[in-house]
Formats: C-alpha cells, structure tokens, sequence
C-alpha cells in the first residue's frame, strides 16, 4: 500500500526520482526509487530524520505549533518532507529543477492515506 502511494507520487512529479515513508527513529517503513536514480533514499531519509526532530523541538520551544513540512535545496537534490505525525513523516526527493509546488501538494494529499495505514 505505502510503495503504492510513494509510487503515485514520485511518478506524478515532473523531476522525482524517489520517496519514502520512515519513523524519526530512522526506521523506514517503505519506499519507491526510481532505479535510474542511483539515490539510497534509506541513506537520506535516515540523516534528515535527524534534522527534522530537532526543527520540530525548535517550532514546539519557540511556540510556534508543530512543524508540518520542511525542504532542503542543494545544488544536485531537493528533498520534500511531510511530517505524517509524532512519528512519521514521508520524503520526496527531486532534482532541482523539478516541480516544487506539484511535490509539495501531492505530499500533502497523501499524507492523510499514508496515515491511515499507518494506525
């Protein structure tokens, strides 16, 4: 069900190349990579899992409610995240001049579905 939807999403995205469900405890929990990628998205999604526990301590401190997606641009990848919930959250990862806006909305409408499966 989850490469399903990471599927859906990595394909429906002009410049995707890869997605993944994982735990911030650096656990994946499924993904879908484009084999022409050569990305190890388990590799990426366990680092940023990192950072990404740190940036929603610092929105909860600074009151600001809880984070819900963060994007990292580098010169050879951006990478889309979509926090699921206190424990998930799903990672796109796109080449630079890939459609920004497409990957932020269809993170965000299967978000819902993603969580679903997951409870």
């Amino acid at each position: 069900m989850f490469k399903n939807i990471l599927r859906e999403v990595v394909e429906n995205t002009d410049g995707a190349v890869a997605g993944i469900l994982m735990g911030f405890d650096g656990i994946t929990v499924d993904s879908y990579v484009d084999e022409a990628s050569g990305i190890d998205m388990e590799t990426v999604g366990s680092e940023y899992s990192q950072v990404l526990t740190q940036i929603k301590q610092a929105a909860e401190l600074l009151e600001m409610g809880r984070a819900r997606e963060v994007a990292v641009q580098a010169e050879k990848m951006t990478t889309v995240m979509r926090l699921i919930n206190d424990e998930y959250f799903v990672a796109l990862a796109m080449q630079p001049t890939g459609n920004f806006g497409k990957a932020r909305f269809l993170l965000r409408m299967q978000a819902p579905k993603l969580l679903e499966n997951l409870t």
